[in-house]
């Protein structure tokens, strides 16, 4: 677990340890909101990560976390941890307005079940972040607030669509917070910005109070979870989101059930490079050696193994996110038009140029998703965890569309499709940072494993965060 702090700057300190020490009365939580509405104040102009602080809010309630702690009350588990909230979430008095003009000025008047989980753990919501127009791209840029700058290189982007929530929380900005993914939101800014992060299974963690709503074919790909500088954080924040939420589709009443080291040390890992059609650059080849060599290493019975049925899983998420998502939101705009925003207008480019979805040929698409998860399912009873790529690449310059790797050209929606497959398939997966580009820049390894058991994934997740997460911090912090 990575514990170096910059010249005694304790916002990098990680946020398990943040709540240990306020109940241990060695931190003021007044003195820690403090720090982090600072840093906001000093970084924010750089990064544009976060799109609404109330300060007057978070003061108050730091008051209060401090009053708690000297009058020897029951904490929580985050108790005094300042936090971050995707602007597509519900914060009560905050912003929710998902990056669009069509939302401009919508303020929540009611906490997200889990922000609500998360605020009676004893968690300060400093502000929520910056997300591309509808979280639809993996570039955090819109007409409302413009670009999210990568704390690493702002000239590169903090990826998306939880752009904005990965650079607060790799500049130390913030301690963690609540980012969503339909097709890798979480994974790749989390990978693009040196940070952790899960997407769990669908229905694990309440989507309820997110814009756009999960429904329909979003509601077998979206999810919201958690993102912070360890996945000891992450594993902090899943257990106080986790839960069913009747607002969710998918929601069922499913246990925690956190295994032991050595139960953890007998699930087969069964890593892959590459899936054989989008290349990926040899820096993110090597993080995934490196990856599997650790955990080798830590105990894991670890072997080479690519599922079958990648391309396939790929082709049905185009459908689903791509080809549906523009039906849903390009009539959105009619008659404002003006108010699209760049990215979004050439998402919609894209999905134009898909087929048409008819009736037929979206129940076609949905039987053939549910056909091909049971045959990867299969697969997995003999590797219930998977280590790969969340990426083709480390973090681009903004605006970038294409790569050329190995002599290929690798288009914008095919860099993504490492984690675009678990959406599809409903998998929980997980990012860890393990090593940097030539350019400075961090990459991290993905770990998925089978539906509803995301304590398996985090637990090696944590084995791996153990050995390789100990890195440099940001030069922007």
């Amino acid at each position: 677990m990575k514990t170096d702090c910059r010249m005694g700057d304790l916002t990098f300190l990680p946020a398990v340890v943040m709540a240990q020490q306020i109940r241990e009365k060695k931190i003021s939580p007044v003195e820690l909101a403090e720090m982090h509405l600072a840093k906001i104040e000093r970084l924010n102009p750089k990064l544009n990560a976060f799109v609404h602080v109330d300060a007057e809010r978070v003061r108050r309630e730091a008051r209060d976390a401090e009053a708690a702690v000297t009058s020897g009350k029951v904490l929580g588990p985050l108790h005094g941890v300042p936090i971050s909230i995707k602007s597509s979430l519900e914060v009560a008095g905050l912003r929710c307005e998902a990056g669009t003009r069509l939302r401009a000025g919508c303020v929540a008047t009611r906490d997200a079940p889990l922000v609500a989980r998360l605020r009676n753990a004893g968690a300060i919501v400093l502000g929520v972040t910056n997300t591309p127009e509808l979280l639809m791209a993996w570039e955090t840029d819109n007409l409302l607030y413009g670009r999210t700058n990568n704390p690493w290189n702002l000239e590169r982007t903090a990826g998306g669509s939880s752009g904005g929530e990965a650079a607060a929380i790799a500049a130390g900005m913030s301690a963690g917070g609540v980012g969503s993914d339909g097709g890798g939101s979480i994974r790749v800014p989390a990978h693009f910005s040196g940070i952790c992060g899960l997407k769990p299974t669908p229905g694990r963690i309440p989507s309820t109070g997110h814009f756009p709503e999960s429904g329909g074919p979003f509601a077998l790909i979206g999810v919201v979870g958690p993102m912070a500088r360890t996945v000891a954080d992450v594993k902090a924040l899943f257990q106080v989101m986790q839960g069913p939420d009747d607002g969710d589709t998918f929601a069922a009443p499913v246990p925690l059930r956190w295994p032991s080291e050595d139960d953890a040390r007998k699930l087969r890992v069964g890593y892959f490079e590459d899936d054989g059609r989008t290349p990926v650059t040899p820096e993110i080849r090597a993080a995934v050696q490196v990856a599997a060599k650790a955990l080798e290493d830590a105990g894991f019975p670890v072997e080479p193994f690519r599922p079958a049925g990648l391309e396939e899983a790929r082709g049905l998420w185009k459908k689903f996110f791509v080809g549906v998502g523009g039906m849903l939101i390009r009539p959105m705009f009619h008659g404002r038009e003006h108010d699209l925003s760049p990215v979004l207008n050439q998402f919609l480019d894209w999905s134009a140029e898909e087929p048409p979805l008819t009736g037929e040929t979206l129940l076609a698409a949905w039987i053939g998703r549910d056909i091909l998860r049971a045959k990867f399912l299969l697969q997995m009873r003999n590797y219930p965890i998977l280590l790969c790529p969340p990426a083709a690449i480390p973090a681009f310059r903004h605006g970038e569309r294409s790569w050329t790797i190995e002599g290929e050209t690798v288009n914008y929606l095919d860099a993504w499709s490492y984690t675009e497959w678990f959406n599809l398939l409903g998998l929980p997966a997980a990012v860890v940072p393990v090593s940097h580009s030539m350019d400075g820049l961090p990459i991290g390894v993905q770990i998925a494993g089978r539906p509803w058991e995301e304590e398996q994934v985090l637990a090696v997740a944590a084995a791996l965060d153990r050995k390789c997460g100990a890195g440099t911090l940001p030069s922007v912090s």
